[in-house]
């Protein structure tokens, strides 16, 4: 039996071809893999970069779904179903619409794999698959299974290793498609299982993926002590309420913390409550008190925001630009709010009736990626595509790249933090324009007649590999 796993990509520039020089292993494919059984064959496409080869033989097709890959991840599986290979489909997009993502696909999984995997991989073989697993809730995710990263070999990705703590997110922020997938919960791997991850690793850089690495303080505190002696250098993704506390502070510095990714979102204080964003809220005085704090510790911060909300106009939005600069943050994201299918923006923008693109922009094909798909309400959709471009395009501009730098207590601390600030500066620079306008999906005779290029092998191993 052979089992292909695949990553499908978000679509394709108007005018060519795109690959994404930004990424990173898909983890969860890792995972997948690592549940397979040892007498079934494993191929591995991720089809951000490479062809995927869909007449190779195989029994059964695995597509993880997120929102924007959505329509990408149905053209393959309509391709596989042609040749007659079961598909099954997983990730937040099904468990978020599944009765959309069961069109596509001959099963589905609801929520993470990992109790119903080995299920479905058995079903499979003896040609039963049922059109719906789900998992139910467990306390310990991913106990006793580790990644298999040899399936990564060759693809060219960013080389930082992904591990994964924690799942989940406790807080209720009303855009947030994790905190409705998981329903505002929090869950925590084994940590020894997580410090034998790390020990196999042989990159100088790890990047924990949890939703919100300081979730569970407790269990993170723990870890962190666990952490401090095996002299490892990584970053993660938390809220910012972590600088409110001294304990946890000088436990991620002395662990080896670079820095992290922080949801800013917004930087007044009506559009985090409008949000639900109340961890920022907290003694709030834009920030200024937290980011002094991560900065003395030596943090460089990658600063995310949402721009589109309710209270934003053109002059919070330039704001917004003008602050990220101000304060010299290593990397930046502008984001376009986006209506993730049943969460709680998306449930009020349709009541509201200030949807677009008929209330499906991710299969929409008017729709292009960056651009905004509801109705703002202080300025039209186009205004909020075009100043979420303007936001992308400043921060990343060479004169900002040149400003922020001069930080001595982040950006120019060591050789090592200051080469990892100008070597992903310059490709997130040019990631802001090709990505920009990208159609969603691929299929057509443009594509069929231009996108040729193998950019690296496909994995192609067996369970022994």
């Amino acid at each position: 039996m052979r089992i292909t796993l695949i990553k499908p990509r978000i679509g394709r520039k108007e005018f060519g071809p795109y690959i994404d020089e930004g990424r990173m292993e898909p983890l969860q494919m890792g995972v997948l893999a690592g549940m397979i059984p040892e007498d079934i064959d494993v191929s591995f496409y991720d089809d951000r970069m490479e062809e995927v080869n869909f007449d190779e033989p195989t029994d059964l097709v695995a597509v993880t779904v997120e929102s924007f890959t959505a329509r990408r991840a149905y053209e393959i599986g309509k391709e596989y179903k042609k040749r007659g290979v079961p598909v099954v489909m997983g990730g937040t997009h099904p468990t978020l619409i599944p009765e959309e993502v069961a069109h596509y696909a001959d099963s589905i999984c609801l929520w993470d794999a990992e109790a119903v995997w080995s299920t479905m991989i058995e079903d499979a073989r003896r040609g039963r698959l049922k059109p719906v697993y789900k998992q139910e809730k467990i306390d310990v995710p991913q106990e006793g299974i580790f990644p298999r990263r040899d399936i990564f070999r060759g693809k060219g990705y960013i080389p930082v290793s992904l591990i994964q703590f924690s799942r989940g997110c406790r807080y209720k922020c009303n855009f947030c498609a994790t905190s409705a997938y998981f329903n505002q919960q929090h869950y925590c791997r084994s940590f020894h299982e997580v410090l034998r991850e790390i020990e196999e690793q042989d990159r100088k850089l790890l990047f924990f993926v949890d939703d919100n690495f300081i979730g569970s303080l407790k269990q993170v505190k723990a870890f962190l002590r666990e952490l401090i002696p095996m002299k490892i250098n990584w970053v993660g993704q938390m809220s910012i309420d972590a600088a409110n506390d001294p304990e946890l502070v000088d436990l991620m510095q002395k662990s080896g913390c670079l820095g992290f990714v922080v949801g800013f979102e917004a930087i007044y204080a009506d559009s985090l409550q409008w949000m639900n964003k109340y961890p920022n809220l907290k003694n709030f005085k834009q920030y200024e008190p937290q980011i002094k704090v991560l900065h003395d510790h030596g943090f460089q911060l990658w600063a995310a925001f949402t721009l589109g909300h309710d209270y934003d106009t053109v002059q919070t939005i330039e704001d917004t630009i003008s602050f990220a600069i101000k304060n010299k943050f290593t990397f930046a994201a502008y984001n376009i709010l986006m209506p993730y299918p049943n969460t709680p923006l998306y449930r009020q923008l349709e009541e509201e009736d200030r949807l677009l693109y008929d209330k499906t922009w991710w299969l929409h094909p008017d729709y292009r990626f960056n651009h905004a798909a509801f109705k703002p309400k202080h300025m039209t959709a186009d205004k909020l595509t075009e100043l979420g471009y303007r936001a992308r395009t400043e921060f990343n501009s060479f004169g900002s790249i040149c400003r922020r730098v001069f930080n001595l207590k982040t950006n120019m601390r060591s050789l090592f933090r200051l080469s990892l600030y100008l070597r992903y500066n310059v490709l997130f620079r040019r990631e802001v324009h090709n990505k920009q306008g990208l159609r969603l999906g691929l299929f057509d005779r443009f594509y069929k007649k231009h996108f040729t290029r193998r950019t690296a092998p496909a994995y192609k191993g067996t369970g022994n590999g």
